[in-house]
C-alpha cells in the first residue's frame, strides 16, 4: 500500500509518463533496456510499485555489500557474480522451477558502457524456463518509461532478436549517447540443424 502510494506520487510529480501496453499476468522475465543510468533503477520502481507487479531483478554483486546489502534484497535484488554468468543464469532457472511466482527484471549486461552486444542470459533463462519477456523501456525523447509487448522467445535468435531491436529502435533510454543496439553475439553464429 505505501508503495503504491509513493509510486503515485512520484507518476503524478515526475516530468516522466508511464506508458503501459500491457499489464504480465503470469511470471514474465522484464527486459529493461536501453540500460544507460542508475536512474532506471528508479523508473522501474516506479513502474513496479504502481503496478503492484512482485519483481525481483539482478544486480552485479557489489550492490549488496555492506549495509546496501538487506536494502537491495528489500526491494527484490539478486545478486550477480559477473566471474561466473552460468551460475547465475542455472541458479534463476532453479529458483523458476521452485514454483516463485514473480517477475524477473534483467537489464542485459553490455547495454552500459562501450560494448557492441548485449549478454545473452536473458535469452538463455526465457527458454529454458518457458518464461515470455516482457519489454520495459526508457526513451527520455519522449520522457516515457513502462512496459511494451510480451513475446515468446522462439529458439530463433536472430528472429526473435529482430522483433526485440524493432521496439527498442527508437527508445534512446536516459543518456543516450551510452544506447547500444539490441544485439547478440549468438546471432553472428552460423547456423547449425
Amino acid at each position: 500500500m505505501i508503495r503504491q502510494l509513493i509510486a503515485r506520487l512520484f507518476w503524478a510529480v515526475s516530468p516522466w509518463r508511464l506508458v503501459v501496453e500491457r499489464v504480465p499476468d503470469r511470471p514474465t522475465l522484464f527486459i529493461g533496456a536501453p540500460h544507460t543510468s542508475n536512474w532506471d533503477f528508479v523508473l522501474m520502481l516506479g513502474i513496479a510499485w504502481r503496478l503492484r507487479i512482485k519483481l525481483r531483478w539482478l544486480g552485479k554483486h557489489d550492490l549488496f555489500t555492506g549495509w546496501k546489502g538487506p536494502v537491495m534484497r528489500t526491494l527484490g535484488g539478486i545478486p550477480v557474480d559477473r566471474r561466473d554468468p552460468a551460475k547465475v543464469v542455472d541458479e534463476v532457472i532453479a529458483l523458476v522451477r521452485t514454483g516463485t511466482v514473480f517477475g524477473l527484471v534483467i537489464t542485459p549486461d553490455g547495454t552500459r558502457g562501450e560494448h557492441t552486444h548485449w549478454k545473452s542470459g536473458f535469452y538463455r533463462i526465457a527458454r529454458a524456463t518457458g518464461l515470455p519477456l516482457t519489454l520495459g523501456y526508457v526513451d527520455r525523447t519522449t520522457m516515457t518509461s513502462g512496459l511494451g509487448p510480451i513475446m515468446e522467445v522462439t529458439g530463433d535468435v536472430r528472429a526473435d532478436m529482430d522483433r526485440i531491436r524493432a521496439f527498442f529502435a527508437d527508445k534512446a533510454g536516459f543518456a543516450p549517447e551510452r544506447r547500444v543496439e539490441p544485439r547478440l553475439r549468438e546471432e553472428d553464429l552460423p547456423e547449425t540443424d
